[in-house]
């Protein structure tokens, strides 16, 4: 089985940048938090970099973050797209921003569970930041949804989640 992942460069969907400098985070982390964007699914490079570009625009405008929230998203093509990255302090768990990786899934996951591809692009996100020393080897997995009130990461991808090894019922 072909284990690689392909990480799409924010110059490669387009990013704008950040609108002030960003926090460098200290690593490794100790959580991962799966949320979902709540926006269109997409299937290939270039409708998946629109929904990256449109999330980082709503974060800007409607939340005022200096830059997209999260450190990675992944799309329905099983790509990786970087959004703050390994290295940096993201926007996507109030509480939880300065110790954890923000993974979410583009698309709406409330009743459909993510395609193979996409699930095992999130799942080879955190084999390689373990890897890298970037996730603690004893991070603990979480969904948005355990760590602020929200529905995130929808009721069918949570229903998958807690099936991952390091997921844990309590932060």
């Amino acid at each position: 089985m072909d284990t690689s992942l392909r990480f799409v460069e924010r110059d490669e969907w387009d990013a704008e940048p950040p609108l002030e400098p960003l926090t460098k985070m200290k690593l490794p982390v100790s959580y991962v938090i799966i949320s979902h964007t709540v926006t269109a699914f997409c299937t290939t490079l270039p409708e998946c970099a629109f929904q990256v570009r449109f999330v980082q625009y709503t974060h800007f405008k409607d939340k005022s973050f200096s830059d997209i929230g999260y450190n990675f998203l992944v799309g329905g093509d099983g790509f990786a797209y970087v959004g703050r990255n390994w290295d940096y302090v993201g926007a996507h768990a109030c509480g939880y921003n300065n110790r954890s990786i923000g993974i979410s899934f583009i698309g709406n996951f409330s009743s459909v569970v993510p395609p193979k591809l996409q699930l095992r692009a999130a799942q080879k996100i955190i084999e390689l930041g373990v890897k890298a020393g970037k996730i603690a080897p004893d991070y603990k997995l979480l969904g948005h949804r355990q760590v602020r009130s929200t529905e995130s990461p929808g009721d069918a991808l949570y229903n998958e989640i807690i099936k991952w090894p390091h997921w844990s019922s309590e932060p």
